[in-house]
């Protein structure tokens, strides 16, 4: 563990502490490069390639994680500049330090007021956020080292708290909240929409604002729709790479998904870009820009609530029953077929991961007491 002011000036903290572009740390990355070359760094020849090389290093991850690890290696410098700790190259015992005070609340300063501790899986991000940062710089940091691995193990054993699921959107509740919505307005038309594919096609928020009219429209598009006769289909880009997602129609036009996802194109005149978009102009303009995903999580907790969704808890545990996730967990829990589809609907590597989305299944199906003789 070396002291800052062992560093030479390459190292500085100070220089190292805000990401810039797509890389936390400054060093040997290709998206690290300057554009113009710097000082002969890139030949004339190659300023193209660098350029693509820069766009490929972005489209490893999702703007949301990048955002995420930036303020996570921001969080780490600072630590380090307040303990007089070197930020480069990467040290194990330095890092366990850090998730140490992560876990205790003290990583917020001695100034710092009411700093709750950090929960296991903020930890486990800002790891991750750590890890990836040094690995774009050129110097890895071994998290199997038992500075790290045992620390976070003891983190683990001591602060891992049960999953918090949100509440699952049945149909009778979706129902229910398609009926709050404002009739023959855009938004009204738009959010049915939103609620609707979100549900019917088990997609996560940022797949449901990521969608285009058509392919490659658009360059922060994850996937695109195309309507036929017997129902919908919805190509998306994953952490794993592209899946087709099939929505057929309903068998009632008031809660037919592709019916009302063709009314929202219809009513709001459009033809190419991003399908969700912002309604202007007290609501009779359409905007061009794409909605961002919050406001998927926003629209159904806001309608669950208007429609008296699990009544029987206070408004404050209720609004914290609902988000994006909801609509997910609602069509696993509610698909009466082998798990097999669900799962592939849903895009999970294992079963096991889709069962942990239904919370409707019958849990005591099979009865081992009863089948040992007792």
């Amino acid at each position: 563990m070396r002291p800052i002011v062992e560093q030479n000036s390459e190292n500085h903290p100070q220089e190292s502490s805000t990401p810039s572009g797509s890389t936390a740390v400054g060093g040997g990355d290709l998206a690290a490069l300057p554009p113009d070359g710097g000082s002969g760094a890139v030949p004339a020849h190659l300023r193209d390639l660098t350029e693509r090389a820069r766009g490929y290093v972005e489209a490893a991850s999702s703007a949301n994680t990048r955002r995420a690890y930036a303020a996570d290696w921001k969080h780490f410098a600072a630590w380090c500049r307040r303990q007089g700790l070197a930020l480069m190259p990467p040290d194990p015992a330095v890092v366990g330090l850090y998730i140490t005070a992560c876990a205790s609340g003290s990583s917020g300063g001695a100034g710092a007021r009411n700093v709750r501790p950090n929960t296991v899986s903020t930890i486990e991000r800002r790891l991750s956020a750590l890890s990836w940062s040094y690995a774009q710089a050129g110097q890895p940091l071994d998290r199997k080292d038992r500075a790290i691995a045992t620390v976070m193990a003891g983190i683990r054993n001591t602060h891992a708290a049960p999953p918090r699921q949100k509440e699952a959107v049945l149909p009778e509740d979706l129902i229910a909240m398609l009926e709050t919505l404002e009739r023959g307005t855009l938004r009204g038309l738009r959010d049915r929409a939103m609620l609707l594919i979100g549900f019917a096609g088990g997609l996560r928020r940022s797949e449901i604002t990521g969608l285009d009219l058509g392919r490659d429209q658009t360059q922060d598009g994850r996937g695109w729709i195309e309507i036929f006769d017997k129902g919908m289909l919805v190509t998306l880009r994953g952490k794993t790479g592209w899946r087709e997602v099939e929505i057929g129609r309903g068998s009632s036009e008031a809660t037919c998904p592709v019916a009302a996802v063709g009314a929202w194109i219809r009513f709001a005149k459009l033809s190419k870009g991003p399908l969700f978009r912002r309604v202007t102009g007290r609501g009779k303009d359409v905007g061009p820009d794409r909605l961002n995903d919050q406001e998927v999580a926003r629209l159904v907790k806001k309608t669950a609530l208007a429609a008296g969704v699990r009544g029987d808890l206070s408004e404050t545990e209720r609004g914290g029953k609902f988000a994006g996730h909801s609509l997910r967990a609602g069509l696993a829990s509610s698909a009466e077929v082998d798990e097999r589809h669900v799962q592939k609907q849903l895009g999970h590597a294992s079963a096991e991961m889709t069962r942990k989305y239904q919370r409707r299944r019958d849990r005591f199906r099979v009865n081992l007491t009863k089948a040992a003789g007792l």
